[in-house]
Protein backbone atom coordinates (compact mmCIF):
# COMPACT_ATOMS: atom_id res chain seq x y z
CA UNK A 1 0.00 0.00 0.00
CA UNK A 2 1.40 3.48 -1.29
CA UNK A 3 1.67 6.46 1.66
CA UNK A 4 1.53 9.74 0.53
CA UNK A 5 -0.01 13.26 1.42
CA UNK A 6 -3.19 12.63 -0.83
CA UNK A 7 -3.59 8.87 0.62
CA UNK A 8 -3.33 10.33 3.85
CA UNK A 9 -5.72 12.87 3.30
CA UNK A 10 -8.24 10.29 2.13
CA UNK A 11 -7.37 8.55 5.31
CA UNK A 12 -8.50 11.70 7.14
CA UNK A 13 -11.32 11.68 5.51
CA UNK A 14 -12.37 8.41 6.51
CA UNK A 15 -11.19 9.21 10.23
CA UNK A 16 -13.66 12.04 9.97
CA UNK A 17 -16.47 10.16 9.27
CA UNK A 18 -16.99 8.86 13.04
CA UNK A 19 -17.18 13.10 14.44
CA UNK A 20 -20.03 13.82 11.74
CA UNK A 21 -22.01 10.69 13.07
CA UNK A 22 -20.43 10.95 16.89
CA UNK A 23 -21.16 14.65 17.33
CA UNK A 24 -24.80 13.68 17.60
CA UNK A 25 -24.85 11.23 20.43
CA UNK A 26 -22.97 13.26 22.61
CA UNK A 27 -24.92 14.33 25.44
CA UNK A 28 -26.87 17.45 25.45
CA UNK A 29 -25.04 19.19 28.75
CA UNK A 30 -22.28 18.51 26.67
CA UNK A 31 -22.94 20.32 23.72
CA UNK A 32 -25.81 21.85 22.53
CA UNK A 33 -27.79 20.44 19.85
CA UNK A 34 -27.12 24.17 18.02
CA UNK A 35 -23.33 23.54 18.36
CA UNK A 36 -23.65 19.94 17.30
CA UNK A 37 -25.72 20.91 13.83
CA UNK A 38 -22.28 23.18 13.86
CA UNK A 39 -19.78 21.05 14.41
CA UNK A 40 -21.08 17.79 12.26
CA UNK A 41 -21.36 20.39 9.51
CA UNK A 42 -17.85 21.95 9.69
CA UNK A 43 -16.59 18.44 9.59
CA UNK A 44 -18.49 17.05 6.86
CA UNK A 45 -17.49 20.15 5.00
CA UNK A 46 -13.56 19.77 6.26
CA UNK A 47 -13.99 16.49 4.89
CA UNK A 48 -15.73 17.23 1.60
CA UNK A 49 -12.67 19.58 0.79
CA UNK A 50 -10.40 16.83 1.70
CA UNK A 51 -11.55 14.77 -1.15
CA UNK A 52 -10.85 17.51 -3.92
CA UNK A 53 -7.79 18.34 -1.93
CA UNK A 54 -6.60 14.73 -2.41
CA UNK A 55 -7.34 14.05 -5.93
CA UNK A 56 -5.85 17.52 -6.73
CA UNK A 57 -2.50 17.01 -5.42
CA UNK A 58 -2.55 13.27 -6.69
CA UNK A 59 -2.68 14.22 -9.91
CA UNK A 60 -0.52 17.63 -9.41
CA UNK A 61 2.33 15.68 -7.99
CA UNK A 62 1.65 12.72 -10.46
CA UNK A 63 1.04 10.24 -7.17
CA UNK A 64 -2.07 8.49 -8.47
CA UNK A 65 -2.23 4.57 -7.18
CA UNK A 66 -4.58 2.00 -7.92
CA UNK A 67 -5.11 1.98 -3.78
CA UNK A 68 -5.88 5.68 -4.05
CA UNK A 69 -8.05 4.92 -6.92
CA UNK A 70 -10.15 2.58 -4.87
CA UNK A 71 -10.40 3.99 -1.49
CA UNK A 72 -11.32 7.54 -2.54
CA UNK A 73 -14.35 6.31 -3.89
CA UNK A 74 -15.12 4.22 -0.74
CA UNK A 75 -14.33 6.98 1.75
CA UNK A 76 -16.49 9.29 -0.45
CA UNK A 77 -19.13 6.52 -0.03
CA UNK A 78 -19.05 6.21 3.76
CA UNK A 79 -19.39 9.72 4.36
CA UNK A 80 -22.58 10.18 2.39
CA UNK A 81 -24.09 7.19 3.91
CA UNK A 82 -23.36 8.06 7.31
CA UNK A 83 -24.44 11.80 7.16
CA UNK A 84 -27.73 10.83 5.58
CA UNK A 85 -28.17 7.92 8.08
CA UNK A 86 -27.55 10.46 10.82
CA UNK A 87 -29.96 12.94 9.28
CA UNK A 88 -32.47 10.38 8.13
CA UNK A 89 -32.44 9.41 12.08
CA UNK A 90 -32.57 13.43 13.27
CA UNK A 91 -35.49 13.31 10.63
CA UNK A 92 -34.27 15.62 8.59
CA UNK A 93 -34.44 13.48 5.41
CA UNK A 94 -36.86 11.38 3.89
CA UNK A 95 -35.38 7.71 4.72
CA UNK A 96 -36.81 6.97 0.81
CA UNK A 97 -34.45 9.60 -0.66
CA UNK A 98 -31.62 7.96 1.64
CA UNK A 99 -32.41 4.50 0.35
CA UNK A 100 -32.25 6.08 -3.66
CA UNK A 101 -29.29 7.40 -3.38
CA UNK A 102 -27.03 4.73 -1.03
CA UNK A 103 -28.41 1.78 -3.05
CA UNK A 104 -27.72 3.73 -6.43
CA UNK A 105 -23.81 4.47 -4.43
CA UNK A 106 -23.79 0.34 -3.52
CA UNK A 107 -25.51 -0.70 -7.48
CA UNK A 108 -22.55 1.83 -9.48
CA UNK A 109 -19.78 0.44 -7.37
CA UNK A 110 -20.48 -2.89 -7.64
CA UNK A 111 -21.36 -2.31 -11.49
CA UNK A 112 -17.89 -0.30 -11.76
CA UNK A 113 -16.27 -3.35 -9.73
CA UNK A 114 -17.46 -6.05 -12.35
CA UNK A 115 -16.82 -3.84 -15.48
CA UNK A 116 -13.71 -3.30 -14.06
CA UNK A 117 -13.14 -7.43 -13.64
CA UNK A 118 -13.84 -7.74 -17.21
CA UNK A 119 -11.64 -5.08 -18.57
CA UNK A 120 -14.46 -2.32 -19.55
CA UNK A 121 -14.16 0.13 -16.72
CA UNK A 122 -13.67 2.89 -18.84
CA UNK A 123 -16.97 2.29 -19.75
CA UNK A 124 -18.17 3.30 -16.55
CA UNK A 125 -15.71 6.09 -15.88
CA UNK A 126 -17.55 9.46 -13.97
CA UNK A 127 -19.33 11.18 -15.67
CA UNK A 128 -20.19 15.17 -15.68
CA UNK A 129 -23.79 14.01 -14.50
CA UNK A 130 -22.18 12.26 -11.47
CA UNK A 131 -19.86 15.08 -10.98
CA UNK A 132 -22.83 17.61 -11.28
CA UNK A 133 -25.12 14.86 -8.52
CA UNK A 134 -22.17 14.95 -6.08
CA UNK A 135 -22.20 18.65 -6.15
CA UNK A 136 -25.66 18.95 -5.49
CA UNK A 137 -24.84 16.07 -2.69
CA UNK A 138 -22.16 17.56 -1.04
CA UNK A 139 -24.00 21.18 -0.65
CA UNK A 140 -27.15 19.65 0.51
CA UNK A 141 -26.00 17.61 3.31
CA UNK A 142 -23.87 19.90 5.16
CA UNK A 143 -27.05 22.70 5.19
CA UNK A 144 -29.15 19.96 6.39
CA UNK A 145 -26.69 18.87 9.17
CA UNK A 146 -26.49 22.91 10.37
CA UNK A 147 -30.23 22.82 10.22
CA UNK A 148 -30.79 26.64 11.03
CA UNK A 149 -31.29 30.22 9.36
CA UNK A 150 -28.25 30.85 7.68
CA UNK A 151 -27.12 34.66 7.58
CA UNK A 152 -30.66 35.87 8.98
CA UNK A 153 -32.36 35.02 5.67
CA UNK A 154 -31.27 31.19 4.12
CA UNK A 155 -33.35 28.35 5.67
CA UNK A 156 -30.77 25.71 5.55
CA UNK A 157 -33.03 23.16 5.71
CA UNK A 158 -35.60 23.83 3.27
CA UNK A 159 -32.47 24.53 0.17
CA UNK A 160 -30.80 21.38 1.66
CA UNK A 161 -34.28 19.21 1.17
CA UNK A 162 -34.54 20.97 -2.04
CA UNK A 163 -30.73 20.22 -3.15
CA UNK A 164 -31.19 16.60 -1.83
CA UNK A 165 -34.07 16.33 -3.97
CA UNK A 166 -32.41 17.00 -7.58
CA UNK A 167 -29.56 15.15 -5.90
CA UNK A 168 -31.75 12.17 -5.71
CA UNK A 169 -33.43 12.37 -9.40
CA UNK A 170 -29.60 13.16 -10.85
CA UNK A 171 -28.86 9.61 -8.42
CA UNK A 172 -31.58 7.76 -10.36
CA UNK A 173 -31.28 9.39 -13.74
CA UNK A 174 -26.80 8.61 -13.21
CA UNK A 175 -27.66 5.25 -12.56
CA UNK A 176 -29.79 4.71 -15.56
CA UNK A 177 -26.95 6.31 -17.83
CA UNK A 178 -24.21 4.30 -16.19
CA UNK A 179 -26.46 0.89 -16.78
CA UNK A 180 -27.27 2.40 -20.56
CA UNK A 181 -23.44 2.26 -21.11
CA UNK A 182 -22.42 -1.24 -19.45
CA UNK A 183 -25.58 -2.95 -21.07
CA UNK A 184 -23.87 -3.92 -23.67
CA UNK A 185 -21.08 -6.03 -21.63
CA UNK A 186 -24.29 -7.13 -19.58
CA UNK A 187 -26.17 -8.75 -22.20
CA UNK A 188 -23.06 -10.36 -23.86
CA UNK A 189 -21.93 -11.81 -20.54
CA UNK A 190 -25.21 -13.07 -19.44
CA UNK A 191 -25.45 -15.22 -22.35
CA UNK A 192 -22.32 -16.90 -21.31
CA UNK A 193 -23.51 -17.78 -17.82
Amino acid sequence: MPFNIPILLTWLRVALIPLVVGVFYLPTHWLPLADRNLSATLVFIIAAVTDWFDGFLARRWNQTSAFGAFLDPVADKLMVAGALLVLVQLDRVNAVLAFIIIGREIAISALREWMAQIGASKSVAVSSLGKIKTAAQMTAIPMLLFHDILLGAVDTQVWGERLLLVACVLTVWSMFYYLRLAWPMIKERAGTI
